[in-house]
C-alpha cells in the first residue's frame, strides 16, 4: 500500500499508564503542602450528604485544570485521561464540568449568602499568609487596579466599552506581586466605586508583621476619603490626578519658568506644584508632565500640550518630581500582573451565566495564580523565578511519564535526564520543607 500520510510513523494505542503532565504532581504537592484542601473543606459549606462531594475536590480539580493551561469547565474532561496521574495525587474523584457550574452556583448563591465565595476569601488569605511568612520584607507596594473581562454571559451588563462583561478589582503586592484581595465586579459598575472600602479590605489581609507601606492606583483611586486613609495609615502614595476644573487650575498657575526637559531633547517637561481638594486634610505634592501635541490642527480647542497630572505624597528629600513619576509608573507592571492572572490561567472568560457563579471561578483561578507564584519563588530556583506560567508548562508541567507500582511503592517515571530529575527533586525537597513550617 502507498502511505497516506506525510511522515513515515503509525499511530496506535496503550494500556500503559502514562501521563503527558508529570510535573503538575509538583505543583499539586506543593498546594497540598500548603494546606489547600484542608482550608477548603475547613472554611465552605460541606455537602448536604455523606454521599457529596467534598468542596475540596472541587477546588483541588479547578486550581490543578487552571495551573496545567485548562481555561474552561469543558477542560475537565481532559484530566480524565490522567487517571493514573490523580491516583498518584490521591484525586480519584473527578466533578463533571455540568457539576462544577452548579457547585459554583451554589457557593455563589446571594439568597443563602455567598458562604462558598466567603471561605474563598478566608482560604485566599490564609494562603498567602503562609506564603508570604517566607519572604523576608516588611513593607509592601499595592497596586490597585481594576480590570475587564468581556462576556456575553447571561447576566453580565454592559460596561462604558459598549460591551458586556465584568470588571474585578484587584489589589496586587508588587513586590512579590501576590493577588493580595479580589473583588469581583459588574460590568456597569465605575471602578472608582469603594475605593475605600477596597484599600482597607487589602489592609486586614496583610499578615501579622507587614504592612502597606506604599499605594498606587490609578484616576479611579483620586479621592479624599481614600486619601485621608492613606494619609493616617503613613502609607507613602502616589494616584493619577483627575484632570478636574481644580486640577487644571493649579496646573495653570505654574510659571512657565517652572518647566523643565529632565533630559534634554526627551520631549516632554515636568513641573509641580501643592494641591488638595476639597475634603483632604493635608495638601499633597501635583506633579506635572507636559508633551507637545505633534499633530495639534487634529485637536482643535485642545491647546498645545498633552498633560498627565499625578498627586503624591512623597517628601521631596526622598524622590524628585522624576522620581515621583517614574515610580508612580511602575504601576504599569500591574497589567502584566493581569494579563498572567487573565491570559496565563484562563480567567480572560467566564463558565457561567450567573454573575455570582462566576465570582466563585474567578477566587479560585485568583487562588491558583497566587500558589503558582508562591511555588516559583520558594520551591523553585532563583532563576526560575521570571518565568510566567507559559513558560512552566513548556519546561516543567508537559513532561511525559509512566506510573508504575513496584514493591508496594508508586513510582513516577519522567521522561527527563538526570539534571532535570535532580532539579525535580530539590523541588519536591523545598515543598517538604515549607510544609514542615506550617502551623
Amino acid at each position: 500500500m502507498i502511505p497516506q500520510t506525510v511522515l513515515p510513523f503509525k499511530l496506535e494505542t496503550t494500556s500503559e499508564n502514562l501521563t503527558a503532565h508529570g510535573g503538575l504532581s509538583l505543583l499539586t504537592e506543593y498546594n497540598e503542602g500548603l494546606g489547600l484542601s484542608s482550608l477548603v473543606d475547613f472554611y465552605l459549606p460541606r455537602p448536604g450528604s455523606n454521599r457529596g462531594i467534598r468542596p475540596s475536590v472541587y477546588v483541588h480539580a479547578l486550581v490543578q485544570m487552571l495551573q496545567g493551561g485548562g481555561s474552561s469547565l469543558e477542560d475537565l474532561r481532559e484530566l480524565e485521561r490522567e487517571s493514573g496521574l490523580r491516583k498518584l495525587l490521591g484525586q480519584e474523584t473527578l466533578p463533571k464540568p455540568c457539576t462544577a457550574g452548579d457547585w459554583f452556583r451554589r457557593m455563589g448563591d446571594p439568597k443563602t449568602g455567598a458562604l462558598g465565595l466567603a471561605g474563598l476569601d478566608r482560604v485566599r488569605t490564609i494562603l498567602n499568609r503562609r506564603q508570604l511568612c517566607h519572604d523576608l520584607r516588611k513593607n509592601y507596594t499595592l497596586d490597585a487596579d481594576a480590570t475587564y473581562v468581556e462576556s456575553w454571559k447571561q447576566d453580565a451588563e454592559f460596561s462604558y466599552r459598549n460591551t458586556k462583561g465584568y470588571y474585578p478589582m484587584l489589589g496586587f503586592l508588587y513586590e512579590t506581586p501576590v493577588c493580595l484581595y479580589d473583588e469581583f465586579r459588574e460590568g456597569n459598575v465605575s471602578p472608582n466605586t469603594d475605593q475605600i472600602s477596597f484599600y482597607q479590605a487589602c489592609k486586614s489581609r496583610m499578615p501579622a508583621g507587614k504592612r502597606i507601606a506604599r499605594y498606587r492606583a490609578d484616576s479611579a483611586s483620586y479621592q479624599a476619603d481614600l486619601i485621608n486613609a492613606l494619609e493616617e495609615d503613613g502609607v507613602l502614595w502616589s494616584i493619577t490626578a483627575s484632570q478636574d476644573a481644580a486640577v487644571k487650575s493649579a496646573m495653570d498657575s505654574i510659571p512657565e519658568t517652572a518647566w523643565e526637559e529632565p533630559e534634554a531633547g526627551c520631549g516632554y517637561e515636568i513641573a509641580e506644584t501643592i494641591h488638595s481638594m476639597e475634603k483632604t486634610k493635608k495638601a499633597f505634592r501635583l506633579v506635572v508632565k507636559r508633551e507637545i501635541r505633534r499633530q495639534g490642527d487634529l485637536f482643535p480647542g485642545g491647546g498645545p500640550y498633552f498633560y498627565h497630572a499625578v498627586a503624591g505624597n512623597w517628601p521631596e528629600g526622598q524622590k524628585t518630581a522624576l522620581d515621583l513619576l517614574q515610580w508612580h509608573n511602575q504601576r504599569g507592571q500591574a497589567e502584566n500582573f493581569n494579563k498572567e492572572l487573565k491570559n496565563g490561567f484562563g480567567l480572560h472568560r467566564m463558565p457561567c451565566g450567573e454573575s455570582y457563579a462566576n465570582a466563585v471561578f474567578f477566587r479560585i483561578g485568583v487562588i491558583a495564580y497566587n500558589l503558582f507564584i508562591g511555588f516559583k519563588t520558594f520551591a523553585c530556583p532563583e532563576d526560575w523565578r521570571r518565568h510566567t506560567i507559559a513558560t512552566f508548562r513548556w519546561k516543567l508541567i508537559q513532561v511525559a511519564g509512566r506510573i508504575v507500582q513496584h514493591a508496594g511503592q508508586a513510582l513516577l517515571k519522567l521522561a527527563v535526564g538526570a539534571k532535570r530529575l535532580r532539579l525535580f527533586r530539590e523541588i519536591r525537597q523545598q515543598s517538604y520543607l515549607l510544609a514542615q513550617g506550617i502551623g
